[in-house]
């Protein structure tokens, strides 16, 4: 065979064997469906330091809110919660987790927003919470966002909480950014910051844990919609996390959940937004 026809059948094959690969699509694999159907485990992303939500016991295992959707939903993909993997996310890692393929799915406290849906596909939400204030018991002096000038606020890297205030509410603020809000919420407790800042949901778990201490000022000034994070363009699982999230919330396991984590937190069933 010459040179030529040995080229032309070269590039025949390596095209053909592209448009293979590309032609998967939807396919099995490409949606967590598919992954918990064949493997029959799942890793699933969640915060490890929220009271309520998402905390790492001592004897490491999971336990919250976000933790018993998770095992409620992994278990409707066929996926036993033995089989779970709950792997830590903090909220600047969570899109990378998805994007790289570290998880296969998030529920760590993630609201939905219109920048957060360029990166990653949303189910739910399966909790709406507010932005809220934590601060020591015994201040006085701070009683919303608007008196926060010349105060130090604390949030963490990859939230917009505390920007949100600096931008809204009190321009001359003094933002600190921490890891994790442990971090945040230990620093006001010594004094060396005033506020910490994000959904009323985290904070209440973390009042409840220094009772005396600190308190929420439950004066909550936006609305955040935690919803559980899939691959960029995952409709098929998007479909399937909904279905799951819907009947959570029929059969009771809902409500459930909501009492044994977040008791006084007076949260209602969302309304799922199906796009």
């Amino acid at each position: 065979m010459s040179k030529r026809l040995i080229s032309v059948a070269l590039t025949t094959a390596i095209v053909a064997l592209s448009v293979s690969a590309c032609g998967n699509g939807d396919d099995t694999g490409s949606s967590v469906v598919d992954r918990a159907a064949k493997d029959k485990k799942l890793v699933i992303g969640v915060k490890a330091d929220q009271p309520g939500l998402g905390l790492r016991t001592p004897d490491g295992s999971f336990s919250g809110f976000d933790i018993d959707v998770a095992k409620y939903v992994a278990k409707e993909l066929g996926v036993d919660q033995k089989d779970i993997t709950f792997k830590e996310a903090v909220s600047a890692n969570r899109e990378a987790f998805l994007q790289q393929g570290q998880v296969d799915m998030v529920v760590a406290t993630y609201s939905i927003n219109d920048a957060r849906k360029q990166k990653v596909s949303f189910a739910g939400p399966y909790l709406v919470a507010g932005q809220d204030l934590l601060v020591r018991e015994d201040n006085k002096a701070i009683k919303g966002p608007k008196s926060l000038n010349g105060k130090k606020l604390c949030s963490v890297a990859g939230s917009t909480s505390a920007q949100l205030i600096k931008d809204k509410y009190a321009k001359d603020v003094q933002l600190q950014e921490e890891r994790t809000y442990s971090a945040c919420v230990d620093r006001v407790l010594t004094g060396q910051l005033d506020a910490v800042t994000t959904d009323n949901s985290i904070l209440y778990g973390y009042a409840a844990q220094h009772p005396g201490k600190l308190k929420v000022l439950n004066s909550p000034f936006s609305e955040e919609k935690y919803g559980i994070g899939l691959k960029k363009d995952d409709k098929k699982g998007r479909d399937a996390v909904n279905d799951a999230l819907a009947k959570m919330v029929s059969d009771g396991s809902w409500a459930i959940a909501l009492k044994s984590n977040l008791s006084d937190s007076g949260f209602r069933v969302p309304r799922l937004e199906r796009y």
